[in-house]
């Protein structure tokens, strides 16, 4: 099997950032992006993705964690559509619901070739330790657009902002792992009707 791993370097007046992402791994994860919130969320997509995976991230934080976190979305969704390559033989979609304690959501996502983002979640803070809760949009929106995906993801209910962050993104390493995983009942073949995604 070819290794599915991909190294993207993105440098700009903003942000420096190094992305490297290993499909196949076993949820190793070094992350630095200089917000411990969101470095604990990054984790959480390594570790329930078994995606390895690196990510140095140097930004403006001194203005806010905008840009680090939007451009550590493009970077990691360029990542992974240059990993994941041809789609020959993935399973395309993938799904997954996680709970914590009293939160639950819900992350779908399809390898479409198309980018689009439903986002709803109703964060009960506006900030969770130094991460802004309106930086998780920007983040999937970064990734969808440049990993080329559909996904949908909604917080079904929460209380807790940390929980519902936390849920989110444990599901989104879920249903990547899924959609990712290559199908030994389709092997070699691209998973749409049209023949190309």
């Amino acid at each position: 099997m070819t290794q599915r791993i991909a190294q993207v370097s993105r440098d700009t007046k903003e942000t420096q950032i190094q992305v490297r992402v290993n499909l196949d791994g076993t949820g190793q994860s070094d992350l630095s992006t200089g917000i411990g919130f969101f470095d604990h969320m990054l984790d959480q997509i390594a570790r329930h993705g078994l995606i390895d995976l690196s990510i140095k991230a140097t930004g403006d934080l001194h203005i806010d964690g905008h840009h680090t976190v939007e451009d550590v979305g493009i970077t990691l969704g360029q990542a992974v559509a240059q990993a994941v390559g041809d789609k020959k033989g993935i399973r395309r979609y993938g799904h997954a619901y996680v709970p914590l304690d009293e939160a639950l959501s819900r992350v779908v996502v399809d390898f479409s070739g198309r980018p689009g983002l439903e986002m709803h979640v109703p964060f009960k803070s506006g900030m969770i330790g130094h991460f802004d809760s309106q930086l998780a949009f920007e983040f999937f929106q970064g990734f969808v657009n440049h990993a080329f995906v559909t996904l949908h993801i909604d917080n079904l209910r929460g209380e807790n902002a940390h929980h519902q962050a936390e849920t989110v993104f444990k599901a989104f390493g879920r249903a990547l792992r899924a959609a990712v995983e290559l199908d030994p009942r389709s092997a070699g073949v691209i998973p749409s009707t049209k023949g190309s995604l």
